[in-house]
């Protein structure tokens, strides 16, 4: 309010035209802007992600379902194998969605690309709704996995594009946030609906995102590779909440960026020219990989069997819920931190925590493989194991490696390095998902979740080794220091 007042008695004494050179330089450098817009841009945007976490956790509850007569929509029982594809066609097609998404999102903008997810989700959920057979829901869960290959890939430069430098991380944050809460959802109302009611529950959450979104801007960098500037400024102005003289500097330098990046558009062969593209693709694939290698997706999409499995003391379905909350709290703590206390020492942490917890899930079953009679007294135990190691992953590797991939790539290679790490992380995704079924038959439950374990403290060292820390800086500070320069 003070800056307001200040400005306006500003104006009301200057009158001359030097005097109003002052002032737009006066606007340009002092006027603060409203941060509040760009977190509201992120947070509609992100209803695309809780669209993507419906989806991740969709089969915790369907799985239920369709095992039981009276609620399945099919006539026969799917088998364990038919059961594994529904699981693993939604990485598989989100590995697919990546090189659609990456193009289309230079040619027709981020917003419009992110808009287009919402039709594989919609004509998903109509499928679900009408199935009565096998093959319809595996077409549906491809098509799912089209749609959040797309939203992964775009929605970290939308939001990478929208951010001021001081607000990135935080924002980076929201997708995680946003997918735990679609899961949260998912996990609430999935065992106490019917099956198709399920379906219509879910379809509500994409066609809030189409009515909502279509209302934000796209990004200034879009407006300005399309010669777009007055759309640019517009945009800048509705992010920031500035004058156009307050967002003129900004405007000037993400000009020059973005004619810089045209002019040397890169290709894919392009990402290994040179120091920085390639550790920039080692930085965020790596992190990506290990995402999907802590076994996230197996919790996810088997939630409430494991809990079963495990013979709990508590209900299953209640479990899940508790285990859903647990990562909307915690997904909810890393845009607060994440500034604070940089991506690097969380990424730690997390990898940290992940491996204790996995390592305690695997002994449980350990122990119970092994008929050891202290399992009656430890039930609890794959509860805490599994809600401790939800919450270190929804801090740390669960959103931050989407925030560091968005930052570490250059513009002139943005489009197809995301395509390329987005669909690393789908490959072990997909991977983990179809074969931990016979993974777990081949060396146990207890084997899966040490192997796991493994993989975790792999985590740590690769982040302890090989990823910066990009807290603070600007995207060109980021680059600078990627190639070595100082």
């Amino acid at each position: 309010m003070s800056e307001r007042i200040e400005l306006k008695q500003y104006q009301a004494v200057r009158t001359t035209e030097s005097d109003k050179s002052d002032l737009n330089n006066y606007k340009m450098n002092r006027e603060k802007g409203q941060n509040w817009r760009q977190f509201l841009v992120g947070v509609i945007s992100n209803l695309s992600s809780i669209t993507v976490g419906l989806c991740l956790g969709w089969t915790s509850a369907a799985e239920s379902k369709m095992k039981n007569a009276s609620e399945s929509p099919l006539s026969i029982f799917p088998t364990v194998e038919e059961f594994s594809w529904i699981s693993s066609l939604l990485p598989l097609g989100a590995l697919v969605g990546p090189y659609i998404a990456g193009p289309l999102a230079d040619i027709i903008g981020r917003k419009w690309t992110l808009l287009s997810s919402s039709l594989f989700f919609i004509l998903s959920f109509i499928l679900l709704i009408l199935t009565c057979n096998i093959p319809q829901i595996f077409v549906a869960r491809l098509l799912q996995g089209l749609g959040v290959g797309f939203v992964m890939t775009v929605q970290t430069m939308y939001i990478g594009e929208i951010a001021s430098d001081e607000c990135r991380g935080a924002l980076g944050s929201f997708m995680q946030l946003g997918i735990v809460i679609g899961i949260l959802y998912v996990y609430c109302v999935g065992p106490f609906v019917s099956f198709v009611a399920y379906q219509y529950i879910c379809l509500i959450v994409p066609i809030v995102f189409v009515i909502t979104f279509f209302l934000m801007p796209d990004t200034p960098q879009f407006y300005i590779s399309k010669n777009r500037d007055a759309e640019a400024i517009k945009s800048l102005r509705f992010l920031r909440g500035k004058s156009a003289e307050g967002v003129q500097k900004e405007f000037d330098l993400i000009k020059k960026s973005v004619a810089e990046s045209l002019k040397n558009k890169g290709s894919i062969r392009d990402l290994f020219s040179n120091k920085g593209n390639i550790k920039a693709l080692i930085i965020s694939s790596g992190l990506l990989t290990f995402q999907q290698l802590s076994g996230i997706n197996v919790v996810l999409f088997y939630c409430q069997s494991i809990f079963e499995k495990a013979g709990s003391s508590l209900e299953p379905a209640v479990a899940t819920i508790i285990v859903g909350a647990v990562m909307v709290f915690a997904s909810g703590c890393t845009p607060l931190v994440v500034e604070r206390l940089g991506r690097k020492l969380i990424l730690l942490f997390s990898a940290a925590g992940m491996s204790i917890s996995l390592g305690l899930l695997g002994a449980f079953f350990f122990l119970d493989d092994q008929k050891n009679p202290i399992v009656e007294s430890i039930k609890w135990l794959p509860i805490v194991s599994l809600i401790a190691f939800v919450f270190v992953y929804c801090v740390g590797f669960g959103p931050l490696p989407w925030a560091v991939s968005g930052e570490v790539f250059s513009p002139e290679i943005k489009s197809n390095a995301s395509s390329i790490a987005t669909s690393i992380c789908w490959i072990f995704g997909f991977i983990v998902t179809k074969w931990f079924a016979l993974l777990s038959a081949e060396i146990g439950s207890y084997g899966a979740f040490w192997l796991f374990t493994a993989l975790c403290i792999i985590a740590f060292i690769f982040t302890m080794t090989t990823v910066i820390e990009t807290k603070g800086l600007s995207l060109q500070q980021i680059q600078d220091r990627l190639n070595g320069r100082r």
